[in-house]
């Protein structure tokens, strides 16, 4: 786009916000301006599961809360769940059969905690927003995150739940490691415990939020890979990687294989092209196309969503294979939404 029409698109947009008000904003992705009002709240979040997700963020941000607590609220629902075999109570546990969680949460000022390799916890955000406000550290791991946690007034509780185990112990008959894509969508809607002997692989719940000021805020929390060495760490308590957060430019989140999203370093990534001017959905898309560059062999293989939104309220996935779905919530809008993919069916 020529200067020139960037000054004249510029000069629309100010001309606009008279009649829609000062508040009306344009992404320069595009060719024609989106007037989006930025004292309107929304959340979004990966996969379907976050519908019930948002709903509990909603209620914080409906009443003018502030999206750092929308977020810990809407992810501590999936945490919570025993019938969400990916996130919190009930996760599937790796190949020790120990349920290992790993969450990190971020702020509109930067300000950003994580936890990696919890055992015990439920509600591994909110020990990850602890160590953000009670801590000078960033990132607290295994036992140490777990000592943290208990002298915090956490309690100390089983996360295996029998479902779980029982297919852990259904797959410990052959241990063979064999992710299946997308298995958020593959599980009834109302019942997503994994199948006896699934070979299950991960979905993240990550969530952006934007307040009535404004100011972002995201989270990203799960129980990682199923049947995984123990003590592996995917992307999702990796600021930077499955989740980062800047208020100036936009904020992003990733789900699926972690390892490949780190490489990439994908939600920075993601942040730093929306700060160019790529709308989300685009951002996201260059962020796909980077990982299959790193290891296209790979990426034929796997599943890598990311979910992003811009700081003008405007949001959007891509994914590598067909599948990745996200929910939407704001006050007009209860949805649920199907990325693009780079690979067709």
């Amino acid at each position: 786009m020529s200067d020139r029409r960037k000054f004249l698109k510029f000069s629309m947009l100010g001309a606009a916000a008279t009649f829609v008000g000062k508040n009306a904003l344009a992404s320069p992705d595009h060719d024609h301006y989106y007037e989006t009002v930025r004292d309107e709240p929304v959340v979004v979040s990966t996969w379907n599961f976050g519908m019930e997700a948002n709903a509990a963020a909603w209620e914080i941000l409906k009443d003018g809360g502030h999206a750092l607590d929308a977020v810990e609220a809407g992810v501590k629902v999936p945490e919570g769940n025993p019938d969400v075999s990916t996130v919190g109570l009930g996760g599937t546990p790796d190949r020790d059969g120990r349920v290992t969680l790993d969450s990190c949460i971020m702020d509109d000022k930067h300000r950003c905690g994580s936890v990696m390799c919890l055992e015990h916890i439920v509600h591994a955000v909110s020990v990850a927003r602890l160590v953000m406000e009670k801590t000078p550290h960033i990132v607290l791991v295994g036992d140490g995150a777990l000592q943290f946690a208990l002298e915090n007034g956490f309690k100390k509780e089983n996360l295996l739940t029998p479902a779980s185990k029982k297919a852990w112990q259904k797959w410990l008959q052959t241990s063979k490691y064999e992710p299946v894509n997308n298995i958020e969508n593959k599980v009834p809607h109302h019942k997503k415990a994994p199948m006896p002997g699934s070979k299950t692989n991960h979905d993240t719940i990550g969530m952006l939020a934007m307040d009535a000021n404004g100011n972002l805020s995201g989270a990203c929390t799960t129980s990682g890979l199923a049947y995984k060495i123990h003590g592996r760490v995917g992307d999702s308590p990796v600021i930077g990687a499955g989740l980062y957060v800047d208020n100036e430019a936009g904020a992003a989140t990733a789900t699926g294989v972690g390892e490949e999203v780190i490489r990439a370093v994908g939600a920075h990534l993601i942040v730093e092209l929306m700060r160019m001017g790529y709308s989300p959905e685009r951002a996201c898309k260059k962020a796909v196309e980077r990982i299959i560059r790193y290891n296209p062999g790979e990426a034929q293989k796997i599943q890598v969503g990311f979910l992003a939104m811009n700081k003008y309220g405007e949001y959007g996935g891509y994914s590598l294979q067909p599948g990745f779905s996200y929910s939407v919530r704001t006050r007009d809008t209860n949805r649920i939404f199907h990325a693009p993919s780079i690979y067709k069916k």
